[in-house]
């Protein structure tokens, strides 16, 4: 990979276990948690008695050089030199969205293979320490318990918080405090163990000057070719949906973790193969679709998009597919953060788009839901108790709700998943609500009075253009599901309600130089159109060739080094709409040439963060502000910026628009 990735995904697994390396190097920094937060991991190497550093920042030990580095959709690869050896390191997370188990079993590989190059013989033993930080929310906040343990010719070193309580808090800035933490090998001649050292604190913003004792799990062994690692956790329970607390898709029927650790050394070589062929299969088809540099964006959002969800099932025993709203407010099945990550989905297995989709379903039909337009969420991460979303001294505020947003998004949705299975009971499972939600769009979409949309960080905003095509397009997927129906008339009518509301929008949101507004009312104002993209994907002609034509051509003046703002108000973009703008364009050449600018923002950038989809195209920078952090142990203001957030599965909407899997063939 050419591309120098903002941070580099090590262990990515699901929104609690998820270690990076915020610099290039991996022997430069603590490692951390995608919130910033320290998740320290130490490794180091004793080549004929001399102790190198390969991974961590201890400066009591010299640092084996860096000698290469490379990453693909599965697998960040480092290469280290010192006194004669060459070590390289294969962190891999096995993550296949069409293999469950593979999905959300919780362990991540750390392959070491070993080379003399001096020609010489050489002694090489591996230590690994993996700190407390990894099983509680902040270091010191719970006593640490500690076992090792052998199993099936396995030595592990497990760890975890002593008080042991299940899914006690929601929250944003939030890190896990229940469930184990095992770090094992097969190595034979390994010992595991655990100790304590003193270190100084990292919160992810500013080192402390205290020092705290930390315990660690540790764990030594001889390297002769090479040693596998694993780094395991087993959270017990994972969600809790509707009060009742729900298992991940691995352990659903009370597997044990010791089991699965052994099976993922047993399989490793097998599972390497398969998944670096999906990758590999990712890439060419990212090259084909958009060219290189959109290829190694696709690379670099995959890990994070599919690891910020966990798969449980319900009490139905069907899938969900939980995301976490990641340094935004941590609300959790988010309606409008799902939206902008179906292309990934709806490419490699559309079931998880249904998965996402029936948190929604479920708060919709609750008493506590009592609007006629579509909720924001189901709660906050990992608590699904219902939306959290706007929620002030037990009241569901109006003001604070996205009507016209999330109805055009589940219309949407569930047509883009009747199209990619040719299968319509999913629809027609919850064909009241869609009827609700499309009347509330037909009332209210043409124009949008003053609403929020999922660029709520921008704030309200009356009269809103791209909101008004949401609805145009929530319209137009009813009538695909309604012909998938069988129902021909109710198809035509959707179909031409939407034209003639494409047709009213394109003499109302034009400005003089033949462009397209911000807001209707706000001549001379521009926004990129994402949401007509589905007009192309699913052919169905909605929006006039000449008005797409006429807004993609002016959008080549509105650019900035790093790319084009989202809209006049600000000099910020986002990652995912850009990609959907993109797939505007007619030719392939006018697709690189309009995400190169993204790519280079994110080569480039001095913000050392797991991939943010809110940056400024002027400076390449992500966008930062400060926010109280939602999490019930520590209250705190902190310096936020979005990152690790499932909207990066937007990316791979030109690949979805090249493949054409949701042509609708009316």
């Amino acid at each position: 990979m050419q591309l120098r990735a903002p941070a580099f995904p090590l262990i990515t697994v699901d929104p609690f276990f998820s270690i990076w390396s915020a610099t290039d190097r991996l022997t430069d920094s603590e490692t951390v948690h995608w919130t910033g937060f320290s998740n320290v991991i130490n490794a180091v190497a004793t080549i004929d008695g001399k102790p190198y550093r390969f991974m961590g920042n201890d400066g009591t030990v010299p640092a084996m050089t860096q000698v290469a580095r490379d990453m693909n959709a599965v697998t960040t690869t480092y290469t280290f030199e010192a006194a004669g050896v060459r070590l390289t390191c294969l962190f891999t997370s096995p993550l296949l969205p069409d293999d469950y188990y593979l999905l959300t079993r919780p362990v991540s590989y750390l392959e070491v293979k070993r080379e003399n190059i001096d020609g010489k013989h050489h002694t090489v033993a591996l230590s690994f320490a993996v700190s407390e930080q990894v099983c509680l929310d902040m270091a010191g906040d719970d006593g640490i318990v500690t076992d090792t343990l052998t199993h099936g010719g396995i030595t592990t070193a497990k760890m975890g918080s002593k008080t042991q309580v299940m899914l006690d808090r929601d929250g944003d800035s939030h890190r896990i405090s229940w469930g184990y933490f095992y770090l094992s090998t097969n190595v034979g001649n390994a010992k595991a163990g655990a100790e304590k050292r003193t270190v100084t604190t990292y919160n992810g913003f500013k080192r402390d000057n205290e020092e705290i004792e930390m315990t660690f799990a540790t764990l030594t062994a001889d390297l002769e070719d090479r040693a596998l690692i694993t780094f395991a956790y087993d959270d017990l329970y994972s969600i809790q949906y509707f009060h009742k607390n729900l298992r991940s898709w691995w352990n659903r029927n009370g597997e044990k973790i010791e089991t699965e650790i052994e099976k993922a050394f047993a399989d490793y070589d097998e599972v390497l193969a398969k998944v670096t062929a999906f990758a590999d299969r990712l890439f060419l088809d990212g090259c084909r679709a958009g060219g290189e540099k959109y290829a190694e964006l696709l690379e670099l959002a995959y890990r994070q998009t599919l690891a910020a969800h966990k798969l449980v099932l319900d009490e139905d025993g069907e899938i969900l597919w939980i995301s976490k709203e990641c340094y935004s407010n941590g609300c959790a099945a988010t309606v409008d953060v799902s939206y902008p990550s179906i292309p990934l989905f709806l490419l490699y297995n559309p079931e998880l788009v249904k998965g996402m989709m029936r948190p929604v379903y479920r708060v919709a039909r609750s008493d506590a839901w009592n609007f006629d337009f579509a909720p924001h969420d189901a709660g906050r991460y990992p608590l699904l108790n219902g939306q959290m979303y706007g929620y002030r001294d037990g009241v569901l505020l109006y003001e604070k709700q996205m009507p016209v947003e999330e109805c055009g998004n589940m219309l949407i949705m569930e047509a883009t998943v009747a199209l990619a299975t040719k299968d319509i009971s999913f629809a027609r499972a919850n064909w009241d609500l869609l009827s609700q939600w499309v009347k509330y769009l037909i009332e209210n979409g043409r124009d949008p009075e003053n609403q929020l949309c999922t660029d709520d960080f921008a704030g309200h905003l009356a009269h809103n253009c791209n909101l008004s095509l949401k609805a145009i397009m929530g319209l137009a997927s009813f009538g695909i599901l309604s012909g998938m129906m069988g129902n021909a008339a109710e198809e035509q009518k959707y179909l031409e309600l939407a034209r003639d509301m494409a047709k009213d929008w394109a003499e109302r949101a034009q400005n003089a130089d033949g462009s397209y507004r911000l807001a209707f009312d706000c001549e001379g104002t521009f926004s990129m159109k994402y949401n007509i993209v589905w007009d192309k994907l699913f052919g169905t002609g909605v929006m006039p060739k000449t008005v797409l034509a006429a807004e993609t051509g002016s959008y080549v003046k509105r650019m900035q080094p790093f790319g084009m703002p989202l809209d006049n108000r600000s000099a910020y973009t986002k990652s995912d709409w850009l990609i959907w703008t993109g797939t505007l364009f007619d030719t392939r050449a006018e697709f690189e040439a309009f995400v190169a600018p993204m790519w280079l923002a994110f080569h480039t950038t001095p913000g050392r963060v797991p991939m943010s989809d809110w940056y400024w195209t002027d400076t390449g920078l992500h966008k930062t502000y400060e926010s109280r952090s939602y999490n019930s142990a520590h209250t705190e203001q902190v310096l936020k910026s979005f990152r690790n957030r499932t909207v990066q599965g937007g990316l791979f909407m030109k690949l979805l628009a090249d493949k054409g899997i949701l042509q609708y063939k009316k």
